[in-house]
């Protein structure tokens, strides 16, 4: 499949790892950095994880339902982090990892 056939695919990773990366900055700055140290860590996996697949997607990989699945893993895990906790770039990030893991599910 080309990447023409993934372009909605691709966006919804972008703006995954969009998202996690803001998420990521935001907890840093957090009073309570002991407490967001797993949401920040999974940020960073998700946001690398996202990233790395749309470069593979648009280099033609062989492997992209491999990719998505492992992708779809760290997205629910980053989601399901980010949902526990009431700061706004958390819920939104959350949003967007269930957004993106469902997108690289019908991939996968």
């Amino acid at each position: 499949m080309s990447h023409e056939q993934h372009q909605e695919l691709l966006q919804t990773l972008h703006e995954c790892m969009v998202e996690c990366n803001h998420c990521y900055s935001a907890c840093l700055k957090e009073d309570d950095i002991k407490m967001m140290a797993e949401c920040i860590r999974l940020d960073r996996e998700c946001a690398d994880m996202c990233n790395y697949l749309e470069q593979a997607i648009s280099r033609g990989t062989p492997f992209i339902s491999e990719l998505a699945s492992v992708c779809a893993k760290i997205c629910e895990a980053c989601g399901n982090e980010c949902k526990k906790h009431d700061h706004e770039h958390c819920q939104k990030c959350a949003d967007a990892c269930f957004n993106c893991a469902e997108a690289c599910k019908n991939v996968a």
